[in-house]
């Protein structure tokens, strides 16, 4: 790690807030000032110290206000005037508000700024929220479907099959795996102790979605919201002190699925490649990811994709047992997209918030045990928008 950030000047993360995950009765609005005024008193400001706002939402057509950037004013009068920006990168929408907020504050254009991450789906219909959802897909955009995004990473997984052998045994240890650690998280929408048997057994309770992908394998359709601060310039007063960021990287890969290799994540290894080269480490370095694991396929896939084991091992990684919570580079121990719930837009923002708790000490029953460094990576589409960030404990 470098002992000064290649960014130029020392951001950090000083406060932050998360609802839980889950089907809500909280509107939109509720969601969002719920986390952003958590997030803005736990970094120790007031409403008026922020100079801009980014809100983290995909939409898609899911819920009716697709105008939502200044929903977080409703926090207090004092934000009015504060320059509010909705960004949307699919379901990397949340990170790439977080980074947006990193640009305006290397921009010299605000010193502190409030990212939130916001979804409401669950009053949506399946229908719904499958078409919004395949509107981040070129070759689906505008079609109907019930089962969404699952299509398209059970293809990934047939593909899988083909080219390392069945990796069905080895979706549903990672399934039961995400299950184990939000069991540890108050905010996580699927608190249910689900074992290897039950992730592997196709039954009424845990059907084929699309086959080779069980209702185990899939992330569940949350509502909720995270919201943190970023600043350069830190009060002393925050609740549960500081993160550093030291290095992010972010990767388009092209939209059309022809131009890519569905078990190559191509976007994904180079944002996270530019990440760690900004700030000086290797994933040696790391003391726990939290990763985007929408369908257990996709962490499969990117353990191989981002460096942390060879093409075609990571059936290995799992039996070995090193993502695990007490493994040597524990892998989403918030339980992940696939556990926690991934309310799209709220999603990048969140994995930011566990990796700081994380880094702070204070995750409660999720805490691991003296992390230094972490990473967070997050994407839209089938590896298409691709976010990383390296985040350090002081």
């Amino acid at each position: 790690m470098r002992e000064t950030t290649a960014l130029g000047v020392d951001i950090y993360v000083a406060g932050w807030g998360h609802t839980r995950f889950g089907k809500l009765d909280d509107s939109l609005e509720d969601l969002v000032v719920a986390s952003s005024s958590e997030a803005i008193s736990a970094a120790g400001l007031e409403p008026g110290d922020i100079d801009a706002v980014f809100l983290g939402q995909f939409n898609s057509g899911i819920h009716p206000l697709g105008f939502a950037a200044s929903l977080a004013l409703q926090v207090s009068d004092d934000l009015f005037g504060v320059p509010a920006t909705r960004v949307e990168n699919a379901c990397a929408s949340g990170s790439a508000a977080v980074h947006q907020g990193v640009g305006a504050l290397l921009a010299g254009t605000a010193r502190s700024v409030l990212v939130v991450g916001a979804e409401k789906m669950s009053s949506a219909s399946a229908a719904t929220v499958g078409a919004g959802l395949l509107g981040a897909d070129y070759e689906h955009a505008g079609s109907t479907s019930s089962t969404g995004f699952a299509g398209l990473f059970a293809a990934v997984a047939r593909a899988y099959n083909d080219r390392h052998g069945d990796c069905s045994d080895t979706l549903a240890a990672i399934a039961a795996k995400s299950h184990a650690n939000a069991l540890s998280n108050p905010y996580a929408h699927l608190r249910k102790d689900l074992d290897e048997a039950f992730c592997r057994t196709v039954s009424e309770r845990n059907p084929m979605v699309v086959d080779p992908l069980r209702r185990t394998d899939c992330s569940p359709v949350s509502d909720g919201a995270a919201a943190l601060v970023l600043t350069i310039s830190p009060s002393e007063y925050t609740r549960d002190g500081l993160v550093r960021l030291l290095g992010f990287g972010q990767a388009n890969d092209f939209l059309p699925a022809p131009k890519r290799d569905p078990l190559a994540f191509a976007g994904s290894a180079l944002a996270w490649q530019r990440a760690l080269t900004m700030a000086g480490v290797t994933p040696g370095d790391l003391s726990f990811v939290e990763l985007h694991d929408c369908f257990t396929i996709a962490e499969l896939v990117l353990y191989e994709a981002l460096g942390l084991t060879e093409p075609g091992q990571g059936l290995s990684a799992v039996r070995d047992g090193w993502p695990r919570r007490d493994g040597r580079l524990p892998i989403n121990p918030s339980g992940g997209l696939k556990s926690k719930g991934h309310p799209v837009g709220a999603t990048g923002v969140s994995q930011h918030v566990m990796a700081a708790m994380q880094l702070t000490a204070t995750a409660g029953e999720m805490q691991l045990e003296s992390p230094r460094i972490a990473a967070v990576h997050n994407m839209g589409g089938l590896a298409v928008a691709n976010h990383v960030s390296v985040l350090a404990a002081l």
